[in-house]
């Protein structure tokens, strides 16, 4: 099964990176708005779901699988696809926090496609959250 990990540096503390990250609804507001144009939280089922409108017109359902304060990391998984496990976790790092974004995958050719996507993601995070925004400290 193939994996896709993706981490960069974001000069921003990690409690910060993580009250956006843990907001799950609010991805086009609070973490990637140039990534993700409407996150809606879906209210007809049993575990926590979003739908993800993505700036390049793919909408995706995404089933939320843990909110870890503790370990501020994320699990999410993708409908529609043979297999997705998605882990966004942040850490402390000097200068602010290491967020790593990890994937497993299947079809193996759906992990060429979102390779690039996490990476822009996360370019897309970076320059949000350290560009001024309202975020809090």
């Amino acid at each position: 099964m193939p994996t896709v990990h993706h981490e960069i540096t974001i000069a921003r503390r990690p409690a910060a990176v993580w009250e956006a990250a843990r907001d799950v609804g609010a991805l086009h507001t609070r973490l990637v708005p140039a990534f993700v144009t409407d996150t809606q939280m879906l209210a007809d089922t049993v575990t926590p779901t979003r739908r993800v409108t993505f700036a390049s017109g793919t909408v995706a359902d995404e089933v939320i699988v843990s909110i870890d304060d503790e370990r501020r990391r994320l699990v999410w998984s993708v409908l529609g696809v043979e297999h997705h496990n998605g882990a966004l976790q942040i850490f402390a790092a000097p200068g602010g926090s290491r967020v790593t974004w990890t994937a497993d995958v299947l079809p193996a050719a759906f992990a060429a496609r979102i390779d690039p996507m996490m990476g822009a993601g996360l370019q897309c995070m970076k320059a949000f959250l350290e560009g001024g925004s309202s975020m809090p400290e």
